[in-house]
């Protein structure tokens, strides 16, 4: 019995690290989840603050006039559990998906790091 109930304690302490966020608003962690729906975007993160990132991505318009496309660059703000705080910096490929308004300028939240960026020496 005193093997068993040694089991027991170990997954829960396992269990207990693997939850660290302590963020509301965690679309993982948070006990008030946050629902992820709408568009999803992967870009290039361009600026990191305290609880938001700031990604850029390009794009393609049409220009029927000259039958030609031209590129365009997009800005979007995005939430940054705290979670993730350590694993994002300047320069990786980050996904975002479109959730519920958080603030004026906020409407995503950071899903996953698709690339991180190779550190120069």
């Amino acid at each position: 019995m005193i093997k068993m109930v040694k089991k027991k304690i170990d997954k829960k302490i396992e269990k207990i690290e693997d939850v660290e966020c302590k963020d509301r608003l965690c679309p993982k962690h948070g006990d008030r989840k946050l629902k992820m729906r709408g568009r999803t975007f992967e870009g290039v993160v361009i600026r990191k603050r305290n609880t938001r990132v700031t990604i850029q991505f390009e794009r393609m318009l049409k220009l029927p006039k000259y039958e030609r496309y031209e590129k365009r660059k997009t800005k979007i703000h995005a939430r940054l559990p705290d979670c993730m705080k350590n694993d994002v910096a300047i320069g990786d490929l980050i996904q975002i998906t479109e959730t519920r308004p958080i603030s004026k300028m906020i409407h995503f939240v950071v899903v996953k790091v698709v690339k991180k960026v190779e550190a120069k020496i």
